[in-house]
């Protein structure tokens, strides 16, 4: 059994390229070069593989089944070698390889899915690496050079090594189901009702700022280290808890959550900043992710 050769590039693109021009001639033309020199390369490309790649005694080309075959591969072969050049390139210039990025999740994902589906449009060769996490975890992750940005609640930010500045805010506010004891009560509540019932307290995940509490109220408390489960029990009615207004607007809106109205507590003004190491600032799609990020308008809801 003959053994099997190895095409070159070259090969595979002459080929890809006579299927796509529909000539010999014609892709002698796109690639300039000799008509002689686009057939050789095709007869040494059909001896390499061993494979008849064109139907004989026709004036156009026309693909044999195996001809089909190997153009999907020279054409998936052709992408991946364009994909590198253009890494290649970037790189070269100083483009990162990747960008890694911690968001506090409270940020509004709407936002966060249209800046980051820009960012792929414009940096294709640049890999993300996207991290949610809550309180000082994102701060956490930024110290420890895991992600170059970071999107951090007010926790954990102070200090020398960090600079931020204000992204936007989030309002958040308390709500329980509608067949909590809480929302059977005439509104405003009075400040001692919150205290009498459980509160669903979103937890930190990290260390450096472990045991810190943020608009807790009640002596009774469940905490989640995850604000979709928080979501889910709060609508199951087993607590009140305060969530980012814009999570809960349908919720509203549908009658499966209601706002409780406090006689002295407004919304929470939840402030999101942009953060990364001072002795560590972002490339150039790192700059351009946080510039993106920093038009965006200052009150999410």
């Amino acid at each position: 059994m003959t053994q099997t050769g190895t095409p070159t590039l070259d090969q595979l693109r002459v080929f890809a390229t006579v299927c796509e021009a529909g000539s010999f001639s014609a892709a002698a033309r796109t690639l300039n070069r000799a008509q002689s020199a686009v057939s050789y390369a095709m007869t040494n490309l059909e001896t390499q593989l061993g494979l008849d790649l064109f139907h004989r005694g026709h004036r156009k080309p026309v693909l044999t089944e195996a001809g089909r075959a190997v153009l999907a591969d020279a054409r998936r072969i052709g992408l991946i070698i364009d994909e590198l050049r253009a890494r290649a390139s970037g790189l070269t210039a100083g483009l990162e390889a990747e960008v890694g990025l911690a968001v506090d999740v409270m940020f509004p994902t709407s936002r966060l899915v249209g800046v980051l589906d820009a960012f792929a449009r414009q940096f294709p060769t640049v890999s993300l690496r996207l991290r949610i996490e809550t309180l000082g975890a994102v701060v956490q992750l930024v110290l420890e050079r895991s992600c170059g940005l970071g999107i951090s609640g007010p926790m954990g930010i102070a200090g020398e090594n960090i600079e931020r500045r204000l992204l936007c805010q989030v309002h958040l506010i308390p709500v329980c189901a509608p067949c909590h004891a809480l929302a059977q009560l005439p509104p405003p509540l009075p400040r001692k009702a919150f205290f009498e019932h459980t509160q669903l307290v979103l937890t930190d995940r990290s260390t450096l700022t472990e045991g810190q509490d943020f608009g807790v109220l009640s002596v009774h408390t469940w905490r989640l280290g995850d604000l979709g489960a928080k979501h889910a029990l709060l609508r199951a009615g087993l607590g009140w808890g305060n969530m980012p207004e814009p999570m809960v607007q349908e919720d509203l809106a549908a009658g499966r959550l209601v706002r409780l109205v406090s006689d002295e507590q407004p919304a929470q003004p939840f402030p999101l900043h942009l953060i990364h190491r001072a002795d560590a600032p972002p490339g150039p799609a790192g700059r351009w992710l946080a510039d993106r990020l920093s038009k965006m308008p200052l009150d999410a809801g």
